[in-house]
């Protein structure tokens, strides 16, 4: 009985173990799923949590290096019109909002401007926000007073323009802050459309996900997300926006393990530093400072309630919400984060009702700029790399102070443009050029343009390209001349003939005059005024080859062999390099090293380079060649191959320049200064081929473009130690000025002509026109301004 049990039982046993294998399949695989999360899983959040305390704990950023131009100084009696400076405002990315109370704002009436400044560090130290009234007239400013005490102010200082950016390893725009440096409103503005449990959830929100779901079916679209703002934060660093199930999971784990080991400060500042607020190009734009400039051209801190609303609305989707393509959308979105808002008591429904009838407020163009100058950044890279070694600055969130004048590069740029396009149409191959300006009293470059295209990356033909100078050279050989008074002045007679020079070969140099003729006995002021090779060419093999080449070496560092066809500018030199070279008559006499760069800012706005403008006083010698030199350049201008300035309405300026033109018209150069500008430009083509271009017909006509728009003193040449007599018509002697043909000429001092030649007939009544104590007229007194007519 008991073994027919046993075999019942057991015969049970199988047919249950036949009909219920799941069992064993359950336990098996429950075995090897704790197996699995023993030998992996927990090797894996251990991982996480080791990336996170490395990499979430210390989390750094590169912030990238900003290149700025020179700011704005406004000062009464300054040179500038109202069109001028709203090419700066504009440049600086300041907003026409018909009020300009806030920073980064402005209106104009007519001459009249209300401007909002932006606080900003300068080489000198922080220059503070402030509301201005500047009323510009007759081509100056008339004046400059603080909009709240109405008090009038010596100056004023506008923030400068970003003209370029310097990245690290990625192109993210960023501006860093502390969680107290933002607004209250953003801060708990921004938990309430995106993360509403924020303070009190672990990482992830299942009450969130429930409330965004309800949301979205009763709006009846996607108008809120269920990421919290950690889980938004490990998205952004962390992991990509695939949308799969173990990047969920991963996101998950990561905010847990995150909120376990950071508290919610660090979290929430972190993420204002690193949510992505819009794109430029390449350029990433990171955190909410960098955004509030990128969309409204302003700090932080000035953002109104409209402004905060539109940026946290726009980090669901910069892309769909972009204010600027899609304002109708923006707006749509903004109404529903301010309506957000009022409903949770964050602002009244006053505030609320006037925020959303605002206008969008977003500047026109992006607050950011990478590089809006490419040939002016060579040249700061050039000089900055004397000081800094390569991609040193790149992330390392400098500031880089430059000379650039946004106004000065903007019409310089449309210069080139224009009147090339214009010079094409008449004739010619497909024209380039290249056109340095800058500032006569400090060197400083304050625009250089590359290429016809401004915005073009490459070949930069202000700096890299070597042209033949031609005629440019003619001054520096006359300023050696001048420079020995007792051999030579602007009146000395000069012959323009045929000339014949043995060169070092041995072969025989026969130089013709642009027109094929000679023009016979000339004077010095002549000669150069209309650029006469064979009168040079006597000039020059008198003061020696060797002096001319030892002169650019001095000048501009110019290496040039001292052959005698270098006094026709047989040379090929940059447009930087002449540049150099005539800064040194633009400043009378004064050795300036030309310079991009004012100096740089570390993160903390501390200066840790300066590049002062440092050059000794002109020597006495120096400063009177120049100013002879300079006169003689007026000359150009007045009657010579420049003249045609004078019919562009430029007499005024009373500028010195001299044009230049390569063998067969290939290059067209022209070097022209004002009272406080130089402007040295080239036009040819890059296939070298002729052009049919002069100095005067080609590159002049650029620089009269420039300066019939820009803001330029005219030149007034000193007299110090310069004395005026009036000449004899035919002879090197003075005279009286009322005789016939008789021409003014500039002399330096106690070197005029020792001879004296009267038209007057002496006679008994001479007697009687002698002063009353019987002493003739004094003499000596300040010269007239120099005559209309050529000295010859």
């Amino acid at each position: 009985m008991i073994a027919a049990l046993r075999e019942e039982d057991e015969d049970d046993a199988e047919t249950a173990d036949v009909h219920r294998p799941w069992r064993r399949w359950v336990l098996r695989g429950s075995l090897l799923a704790l197996g699995l999360l023993v030998g992996i899983g927990i090797p894996y959040v251990w991982y996480m949590d080791k990336q996170v305390r490395n990499e979430f704990a210390q989390l750094q950023w590169q912030v990238p290096t900003r290149v700025y131009a020179r700011p704005l100084q406004l000062q009464a009696g300054v040179r500038l019109d109202g069109d001028t400076l709203e090419i700066e405002l504009t440049s600086a990315a300041y907003r026409k909002d018909g009020s300009g109370q806030l920073p980064g704002t402005y209106a104009r009436d007519g001459g009249r401007f209300k401007i909002g400044t932006r606080a900003f560090t300068d080489m000198d130290g922080p220059v503070n926000a402030r509301r201005l009234d500047v009323t510009v007239s007759g081509g100056r400013v008339a004046s400059v007073r603080d909009a709240e005490s109405k008090r009038k102010l010596d100056s004023a200082k506008i923030d400068p323009a970003r003209i370029a950016t310097l990245y690290g390893n990625s192109e993210e725009e960023r501006r860093l802050i502390r969680l107290e440096e933002a607004p209250e409103l953003l801060i708990t503005g921004l938990q309430a459309v995106e993360d509403r449990n924020f303070k009190h959830h672990h990482g992830i929100d299942p009450w969130g996900v429930m409330r965004a779901i309800w949301v979205n079916l009763r709006e009846g679209e996607f108008e809120q997300g269920a990421s919290t703002i950690t889980q938004q934060m490990v998205r952004s660093l962390f992991l990509s926006n695939t949308k799969t199930v173990s990047r969920k999971l991963k996101e998950a784990l990561y905010a847990l393990i995150i909120e376990a080991r950071f508290d919610k400060k660090k979290i929430l500042e972190a993420y204002l530093n690193q949510v992505y607020l819009g794109q430029s190009g390449n350029q990433s734009i990171r955190g909410v400072a960098a955004g509030a400039d990128f969309w409204f051209g302003r700090e932080l801190n000035t953002l109104k309630t409209e402004d905060m609303a539109l940026l946290v609305g726009i980090i669901q989707g910069p892309g769909y919400w972009d204010p600027r393509r899609f304002p109708e959308r923006a707006l749509k979105r903004r109404a529903i984060v301010l309506g957000v808002w009022e409903e949770l008591g964050l602002i009244t429904a006053e505030e609320a009702k006037r925020a959303k009838a605002a206008p969008l407020g977003v500047s026109s163009r992006p607050g950011v700029a990478r590089n809006r100058a490419p040939a002016f950044m060579d040249l700061v890279r050039r000089q900055l790399a004397r000081d800094y070694p390569a991609d040193a600055l790149r992330g390392a969130g400098l500031s880089v102070m430059t000379t650039l004048s946004p106004s000065v590069q903007t019409l310089s740029e449309r210069a080139v443009a224009t009147t090339l396009a214009r010079i094409e149409r008449k004739q010619g191959p497909a024209l380039q050029s290249g056109m340095v300006v800058t500032d006569t009293s400090g060197g400083e470059v304050l625009a250089m343009v590359g290429s016809r295209k401004a915005d073009e990356h490459g070949f930069n033909r202000a700096l890299e390209a070597q042209r033949p100078v031609g005629s440019l050279l003619k001054p520096f050989v006359y300023l050696l001349a001048l420079a020995q008074p007792d051999r030579y002045s602007l009146a000395s007679y000069v012959e323009d003939s045929p000339v014949e020079v043995t060169q070092p070969n041995g072969k025989v140099w026969r130089p013709q005059n642009s027109d094929g003729r000679s023009h016979g006995t000339t004077t010095v002021a002549g000669a150069l005024a209309h650029s006469y090779n064979q009168a040079t060419v006597r000039v020059g093999m008198d003061v020696g080859p060797e002096r001319i080449a030892e002169l650019m070496k001095v000048l501009a560092g110019l290496r040039a062999e001292p052959n005698p066809s270098l006094i026709l500018g047989s040379v090929d030199l940059s447009v930087l390099s002449m540049t150099q070279m005539y800064q040194f008559l633009a400043s009378g006499g004064q050795l300036q090293q030309l310079r991009a760069v004012r100096g740089v800012l570390d993160p903390k706005g501390k200066a840790i380079n300066r590049y002062d403008f440092n050059a000794d006083p002109a020597q006495a010698g120096d400063a009177v060649a120049a100013r002879l030199v300079t006169l003689a350049m007026q000359g150009t201008v007045t009657y010579g191959t420049a003249s045609q300035l004078q019919s562009d309405g430029l007499g005024s300026l009373q500028s010195a320049g001299k044009t230049g033109t390569s063998n067969d018209s290939r290059d067209s150069w022209y070097a022209g200064f004002t009272g406080d500008h130089l402007a040295v430009v080239w036009v040819g083509n890059d296939k070298n081929e002729p052009t049919g271009l002069y100095g005067a017909t080609g590159a002049m006509r650029v620089w009269s473009a420039l300066f019939t728009k820009l803001p330029s003193e005219p030149l007034r040449v000193g007299s110090e130690g310069i004395e005026w007599a009036w000449l004899d018509a035919s002879e090197y002697a003075t005279t009286e000025e009322g005789c016939p043909g008789a021409r003014r000429a500039a002399f330096v001092s106690g070197y005029m002509p020792p001879e004296h030649k009267t038209c007057q007939e002496s006679s008994w009544l001479d007697w009687f026109r002698l002063n009353g104590d019987g002493a003739p007229p004094p003499d000596g007194a300040a010269p007239p301004p120099p005559a209309e007519e050529p000295v010859q």
